[in-house]
């Protein structure tokens, strides 16, 4: 199969969708990779690495979208790049279509086959694909958060871990699944009072075993989060439905009780964002004040640490880049549940029952399609 990689466009995202050690996974395989010149750069590799390991450098992304059998990606394709694909494309990236209605309607007159990380699942219905930059954005939330905590930034002027003698920052995390944990993880190391709310109990019990007197567990409802997020400093909108639009738990009549200058990272802003007052920022314009509250919304925040993303994101996905390289997209859905669950678009069907849901659109298996 013939499998591209192109440079990423979208704002101030450095990651690309294959590394050297991944051209030459699929070289050995029997498979032809064209890069285009560049693309590795922003994640620290040259192009004479992708040479060395057997990919052909193409000057141009329009060369490369034409010529593949299967484009390999970070984040989903920008309007521009919409006139490029072609019928029967494999495109293997993350696409977040539930917050993007024009994106999917491009995929569908496109007849493209679109996989999508994000829905990736396993039998123990872990997002494998999604792990890796949730454990990211998740890490990186409480240092951004810290960040715009700072005076100059519109925060409040108050240090995470405070010294002796002054109060700590309360963090609010909102979700308590690989975001949050991580998230939460980050801020007891910091030395923050941390609250973590989520609606399973089972998940709680984890956390608690996890971290022990470190945190507050709590039921996530609206009473609670109203009650915490009074108080808190930093809050973290870390809720997943995986392939939906994520609920608002954030609502914005809770702005006008909250503390001047407090800050909310909505790390769900790729799928919609959990907060009614959230829209997307990104990292060139991160921050916007609304009633007071410092909202960071950037929608691909691992982008901001493109080398230690691309290489956790590849690593996770070049073994079901393979599998479909190997024995076609069709092939590799019957043999695999999970590359079946990642298919959101078929050949101008929409195969993902929540992205539909999302639009309002009717939807097909995929195992009658294929």
């Amino acid at each position: 199969m013939k499998i591209g990689c192109v440079k990423e466009i979208k704002n101030n995202e450095f990651r690309v969708g294959l590394t050297p050690d991944n051209v030459r996974a699929y070289v050995v395989a029997g498979h032809h990779v064209y890069m285009e010149k560049g693309a590795g750069v922003g994640s620290g590799f040259a192009d004479t690495e992708y040479v060395e390991a057997g990919a052909s450098l193409i000057d141009n992304a329009a060369d490369v979208w034409h010529l593949v059998d299967m484009m390999v990606k970070v984040k989903e394709p920008l309007e521009e790049e919409y006139p490029l694909f072609h019928d029967g494309l494999i495109l293997y990236t993350y696409l977040h279509l539930a917050a993007d209605k024009a994106q999917t309607d491009a995929l569908l007159s496109g007849k493209v086959k679109a996989v999508a990380y994000e829905t990736i699942q396993e039998a123990d219905r872990s997002l494998p694909c999604l792990s890796p930059m949730s454990q990211i954005a998740g890490r990186l939330s409480i240092q951004e958060g810290a960040k715009y905590l700072e005076k100059r930034f519109g925060g409040e002027g108050i240090l995470l871990a405070g010294v002796p003698g002054t109060p700590k920052a309360n963090v609010v995390i909102l979700g308590g699944g690989t975001v949050g944990m991580n998230a939460c993880k980050i801020a007891v190391g910091m030395g923050a009072n941390v609250t973590i709310l989520d609606v399973n109990l089972k998940r709680l019990e984890e956390l608690d075993n996890m971290f022990g007197a470190h945190i507050q567990t709590l039921v996530s409802n609206d009473s609670n989060v109203e009650r915490v997020l009074r108080d808190a400093d930093l809050v973290i909108g870390s809720v997943l439905i995986p392939g939906a639009s994520t609920p608002k738990l954030f609502k914005k009549k809770y702005l006008p009780e909250m503390k001047q200058g407090s800050v909310f990272v909505d790390v769900a802003i790729d799928q919609g964002g959990c907060g009614e007052s959230s829209h997307v920022t990104t990292h060139d314009d991160p921050v916007y004040i609304e009633q007071g509250v410092v909202h960071y919304c950037v929608g691909n925040m691992p982008g901001a640490v493109p080398r230690t993303s691309t290489i956790a994101l590849t690593n996770a996905t070049l073994r079901y880049g393979l599998a479909i390289a190997e024995a076609g997209l069709e092939e590799a859905c019957k043999k695999s549940k999970a590359i079946e669950s990642g298919v959101n678009c078929y050949m101008g069907k929409l195969t993902n029952r929540n992205v539909a849901e999302a639009h309002g659109y009717e939807w097909t298996e995929l195992s009658e399609l294929i």
